[in-house]
């Protein structure tokens, strides 16, 4: 458990935070399926990264890593999966089993992927699965309840059509879409229920990088050809969206002046929209070739705001809506209700502890301007649940985090670059 000290004047500073999981994740994938030897730089070292290249190695391909230089370089076998059987371990990452359970699939023989009891337990899986069984992949939970473990006896992709339910994640749609250009005959991919579509682009984004193409109508059709090769390259990852949003909220709440660096309003990152919703609560949003800068305000300005395209960043706003002048509506983020913990139960379990007025619904939650009370803070394991409510800390002493080494799964040395806030 740690304690958050608060800060005693505004900040005004410079600060650097990592590169994109979600970029660093699909890169990886993408670079094994090349051809040839591709080098990522920019990238992100933490848990979920880490369980990724575990599974890829143990699929047979050759990774190399530069921690020092945030470097990975990846050798492709161009399309082909070298092992015929690995039992691949993912943690508690989402984004690393979805895609695995697909990737998979392009091979021959016995995969078993299985990960956290969290993983087991709250992660669903079953409409993934379905959509791989329409496409002719033996594929099967392991206790028939559409969670870890799931087994996948591969013998190639053929591709075709396919059907795929979204409503509790776009993760499935990515890890179709990356697999996809490697399908003999491609994929035709019919969306059911709205798409959370900042994600799809950047799965987008990193599959043209590396020279494939999709063609879609509105996000809810999508048409990728078979026999496309990804091509290795040198490519660069962003700064993580996510990540920069705990340090513009910070500059929010303390009425400071906070640049990320290396980040860009024009990202395929929907969390660098956050900034927008910081600027409706009164905040000053300005972007260079720098970065991007957050000037806090002397009073927040309540909002209601529908954020199921950057829910990520839910968790950061709930934090910080305490201290706003009127009520703050988070709306339209049931999906979160299945990631690493309840989302929704988590932040208002947590805010009442603090003393906080808030109304829970299932696809959101109100809060109300509260006095706080310091107490210790529970994060459920979820790395966002720690950052987001550390923030609390800037602000009003006795704010204790419990585990606080959950944040490793995307942003390990956090607490350390929370300490420039300081000065």
């Amino acid at each position: 458990m740690i304690e958050i000290q608060p800060i005693k004047t505004s900040p005004n500073v410079t600060i650097e935070v990592p590169g994109s999981k979600s970029f660093t994740n699909r890169a990886l994938l993408v670079a094994a399926l090349a051809h040839g030897e591709s080098t990522l730089t920019g990238a992100l070292f933490s848990d979920d990264t880490h369980y990724m290249c575990n599974a890829l190695r143990k699929l047979g391909f050759s990774i190399t890593e530069n921690r020092e230089q945030a470097t990975f370089s990846v050798k492709g076998h161009g399309g082909r999966i070298p092992v015929q059987r690995a039992d691949l371990y993912v943690g508690n990452s989402g984004t690393t089993t979805r895609s695995l359970i697909s990737f998979v699939s392009l091979g021959h023989g016995k995969f078993v992927i299985d990960g956290d009891e969290p993983m087991r337990r709250s992660r669903p899986m079953s409409d993934l699965l379905d959509a791989l069984r329409l496409l002719g992949v033996n594929v099967r939970s392991k206790f028939e309840n559409g969670h870890l473990p799931v087994i996948v006896q591969a013998d190639g992709l053929e591709g075709g059509k396919t059907k795929l339910d979204v409503s509790k994640s776009s993760q499935f749609l990515t890890a179709l879409l990356l697999i996809a250009p490697c399908a003999k005959n491609g994929m035709e991919i019919e969306v059911v229920d709205d798409l959370k579509t900042p994600y799809i682009d950047i799965t987008m984004s990193v599959m043209e990088a590396f020279d494939a193409h999709v063609i879609h109508k509105d996000y809810q059709h999508f048409h990728i050809d078979g026999g496309q090769q990804y091509q290795a390259r040198a490519y660069h990852i962003e700064t993580d969206a996510s990540s920069a949003s705990y340090f513009f909220a910070a500059a929010a709440l303390t009425g400071g002046c906070v640049t990320v660096k290396s980040l860009s309003t024009s990202s395929a990152q929907g969390d660098v929209q956050f900034v927008h919703v910081l600027e409706q609560m009164g905040c000053q949003v300005s972007a260079s070739d720098d970065g991007i800068t957050v000037k806090g305000p002397n009073q927040l300005k309540g909002i209601d705001v529908d954020m199921k395209a950057i829910s990520d960043t839910a968790l950061t706003l709930a934090a910080i809506a305490p201290f706003s002048d009127s009520r703050v509506a988070i709306r339209n983020i049931e999906h979160t209700r299945w990631q690493e913990t309840d989302r929704i139960h988590a932040m208002v379990t947590e805010l009442r502890r603090l003393g906080v007025s808030v109304v829970e619904h299932q696809d959101g939650l109100e809060i109300s301007p509260s006095p706080i009370t310091p107490t210790a803070i529970d994060t459920y394991n979820d790395h966002r649940v720690a950052m987001a409510f550390s923030l609390i800390g800037l602000k009003v002493p006795g704010i204790r985090i419990k585990n606080p080494g959950c944040v490793s799964k995307t942003f390990p040395d956090y607490f350390e670059v929370l300490q420039g806030l300081y000065g």
